[in-house]
């Protein structure tokens, strides 16, 4: 959900469905929110305009009520026959599909593969001004923002740290915020990867390894995959920047959200435990190169506070998000955690989960280093998100 302004309307709610149910999103007048708000399957339409008619100090029909939740099922947007409907067909059909199709191609980035490769070397790599580093590349930090708008982050990232990649390394395990509630810590995928350079394969030795060792349904969320960005576009830049080269994936989707909620370490769960145990084995074994797709801050507006950031704010969103930053390159992933969830109401950083497991499963002589970090604002009405690229790498 995220708060916009429309020349016609006004403030209004947009509402997204990160599984993609819905065949669209869903604009709501920001008036109808205390309605929205209250739509948790706790009160009946009546009560609900019984509590906002006395909040608001003037009379909300049932009718309105009513109304609203009607337009929402047929939406997909609330629990009914046509969203259950819906689910369980695209469900079905993704469960059964070999590949996971590159659902974003085409409006995050060109689906044409001329295109994003001009894009890709020009508007990414061709305006990153890093260094290369010496020392071993074991991990890699990049933003998940769409490569519009995170076309330099994504330069820094892969046309300058990616290129330190040793040429010996095909296998990736890529970890990616889940965007969509998960059940379960964790969410493997066996599927190949569509790009529009071609598939990328998953590396099914590996994923069944980390998958045997765990004592949770790794796949209980695997149809998070379906829609979600945060390792598509991983997969993307790592293709086009390869080339030729074989490459294999592990993709993970990291939730961690009970963790989260709390503000407890995960490595208080014996499940998580084995499962980050079991994916140290695959990058030991393997060579593998470890990779968070994460952003960080989401602040203004859009993410549902009052105002966009003032100047002095923006200097201090710099200053938290680089102290976060020093811990993850220190590969302190206990400080990273408890410096990120002190705040993830306000800073709504929703890179923890995975830079938390790059942290935790990245060569232990493995250190950070920071190579890019950068505030996209939104020129209309001041939103902010943050992201940053950082390597780490082996240097003894």
């Amino acid at each position: 959900m995220t708060v916009v302004r429309d020349v016609r309307l006004g403030r209004i709610i947009v509402l997204h469905d990160a599984e993609r149910i819905a065949s669209s999103d869903c604009a709501v007048s920001i008036a109808l929110a205390p309605i929205l708000f209250r739509f948790a399957g706790e009160l009946t339409c009546e009560e609900i305009a019984e509590q906002v008619s006395v909040e608001r100090r003037e009379p909300v029909t049932t009718d309105l009520v009513i109304g609203l939740a009607r337009d929402l099922e047929e939406r997909s947007f609330v629990f009914g026959a046509p969203f259950h409907a819906a689910r369980a067909r695209i469900k079905g059909a993704f469960a059964s599909a070999p590949v996971r199709d590159a659902t974003h191609a085409g409006s995050a980035y060109y689906g044409d593969p001329q295109k994003l490769a001009s894009y890709i070397e020009k508007d990414c790599f061709g305006v990153a001004t890093g260094k290369l580093r010496e020392g071993k590349l074991v991990g890699l930090v990049a933003p998940h923002i769409d490569p519009w708008r995170g076309a330099r982050c994504y330069g820094e990232a892969y046309g300058v740290i990616g290129r330190s990649i040793p040429k010996d390394v095909d296998t990736f395990v890529i970890f990616g915020t889940s965007h969509a509630p998960m059940t379960m810590p964790f969410a493997l995928c066996r599927k190949a990867f569509a790009t529009p350079f071609g598939r990328v394969a998953a590396d099914h030795e590996s994923i069944d390894a980390i998958a045997r060792a765990c004592d949770f349904d790794p796949y209980a969320d695997e149809f998070n995959h379906k829609r979600e960005h945060s390792l598509e576009f991983q997969i993307v830049f790592l293709r086009h920047l390869l080339g030729d080269r074989p490459m294999r994936i592990i993709p993970i989707l990291a939730g961690l959200s009970e963790h989260q909620a709390r503000g407890e370490s995960p490595s208080a769960s014996r499940g998580v435990e084995r499962f980050f145990e079991a994916v140290r084995g695959v990058v030991r074994d393997k060579r593998a190169v470890v990779v968070a797709g994460a952003d960080l801050a989401h602040v203004g507006p859009r993410f549902g506070d009052e105002r966009a950031l003032a100047d002095h704010e923006r200097d201090a969103l710099d200053r938290i998000d680089h102290e976060s930053l020093d811990h993850a390159a220190r590969r302190d992933a206990e400080g990273f955690f408890r410096h990120v969830a002190r705040d993830l109401d306000t800073r709504r950083v929703c890179g923890l989960a995975p830079v938390y497991s790059l942290l935790r499963t990245v060569s232990e002589a493995a250190r950070g280093a920071l190579a890019h970090y950068e505030q996209n604002v939104d020129p209309e009405e001041g939103s902010i998100v943050s992201h940053a690229a950082m390597g780490f790498y082996e240097t003894g």
